[in-house]
């Protein structure tokens, strides 16, 4: 499974990249506002930082001006990914997006038959919304199994990225259930390392080396 982190601070995007532990990242509107700056700094300086892919997405609620938002954004570096809306509009600017060569994120995605039309489009990802759906009381890990299924039955190539993961049981059960990618706040990943009998262990082990008197 691939990591993305699911923010537009480039600080957090740093550490995470130089410790190995992402391979992409996306962006939305609201992670831009809490950012502070211009949209087009903030993505051109996550371009910098990761090589992976960086989601950034379009405002425009009309195709063709989706597609000319797609073609703005996607000019700021090679490894944009055009964030669109899962909507009749935005599958019509995916495909046409998707057909001129740039890489394309359909997100809000809460069924499966919504998933099923974003691949028909040719999108390269498609992100479902698992903790939105767990807040309705509906099980967010089936829609991924579903997709899963639905996508193998056809041998679609576009990437199952489980989006609005709040938790690291999300995390296992999206591993699990065949997610391609877990887009997560940076918080989120980090607390994925820690365990109480790792912490545990260590510290047994380096009292114990304290007993012999020896250094490295």
């Amino acid at each position: 499974m691939k990591f993305f982190v699911d923010t537009a601070d480039v600080n957090d995007i740093r550490e995470l990249e130089d410790a190995g532990l992402i391979d992409g990242v996306t962006t939305n509107p609201s992670l831009i506002l809490k950012a502070n700056r211009p949209m087009k700094e903030v993505i051109a300086e996550i371009c910098e930082v990761t090589p992976g892919p960086v989601s950034a997405e379009v405002t425009a609620l009309e195709a063709e001006e989706m597609v000319r938002e797609g073609r703005i954004l996607a000019e700021i570096a090679d490894n944009v990914c055009v964030k669109l809306p899962l909507t009749l509009d935005g599958l019509k600017a995916c495909k046409t997006l998707t057909d001129d060569g740039f890489q394309t994120n359909v997100t809000l995605c809460f069924s499966a038959t919504q998933a099923l039309l974003a691949a028909k489009a040719g999108a390269t990802y498609i992100s479902p919304f698992i903790g939105r759906l767990d807040d309705m009381n509906i099980d967010g890990m089936q829609l991924i199994a579903d997709i899963r299924r639905i996508y193998d039955n056809y041998d679609f190539e576009t990437e199952i990225l489980a989006a609005s993961i709040r938790t690291i049981n999300h995390v296992r059960e999206a591993a699990l259930l065949g997610a391609d990618v877990a887009t997560v706040p940076p918080s989120t990943l980090k607390a994925l390392v820690k365990h109480p009998l790792t912490d545990k262990g260590l510290e047994q082990f380096l009292a114990d080396w304290k007993k012999t008197g020896q250094s490295i």
